[in-house]
């Protein structure tokens, strides 16, 4: 477990130092530009509706992409709850074409109607995904972070150490922004809405 944990704080500093060395970039977002940094979005993944999807589902929205699960007691809901507030902000024509894909890397527990009763505490355009843990750990290193698991409680339960970014795609799928978790409402909303507007 320390192992693990020292991972994913070694990949959370890499990340972040990556990022320091171009937070010059491009100066009308409020987010880090990863415009060179990360590809685009690709994935194989199952959905909340239990069908298997790629990205190509996704092309032509722009996409705001989180890890978490939904037994997370406190930041995958508060940043859920976050990007809600986001799309209330967004126009009704950028906000239709705004999607945040829910990744959980819980599979043995998040089944895609557990996923769909999640997500349905959020707004239309939250959408959870899941996977096989060799699918979910190949999409996490894609986009440099980690995840792991805690020991199991007298009950089973456990905790999930996961990333806590958002990454934003453009709707070609090209990686633009990640936020990070001090970031406001407003602001959030404002780069989406730039976003979206320079892609149309």
């Amino acid at each position: 477990m320390i192992i693990r944990l020292a991972k994913l704080a070694g990949c959370l500093l890499l990340t972040a130092a990556l990022l320091g060395g171009c937070s010059g970039g491009d100066e009308q977002f409020h987010a880090k530009s990863i415009e060179r940094l990360m590809p685009p979005l690709a994935f194989e993944l199952t959905d909340e509706t239990g069908k298997r999807v790629t990205a190509d589902a996704y092309r032509g929205k722009t996409a705001m992409l989180f890890f978490g699960f939904t037994h997370c007691p406190h930041f995958c809901p508060m940043t859920l709850a976050k990007l809600t507030g986001v799309l209330k902000k967004l126009p009704d024509d950028i906000r239709r074409d705004v999607r945040v894909l829910f990744v959980s890397v819980d599979p043995a527990r998040d089944t895609p109607q557990g996923l769909a009763a999640y997500t349905d505490n959020f707004a239309p355009e939250v959408i959870g995904l899941t996977g096989t843990e060799a699918e979910l750990r190949s999409l996490a290193k894609r986009y440099r972070t980690t995840f792991s698991y805690g020991k199991p409680d007298a009950d089973g339960g456990y905790n999930v150490s996961h990333g806590l970014a958002v990454y934003v795609f453009d709707p070609r799928g090209k990686a633009r922004l990640m936020i990070l978790k001090d970031q406001g409402i407003d602001q959030i909303a404002d780069d989406v809405g730039k976003l979206a507007a320079s892609t149309e």
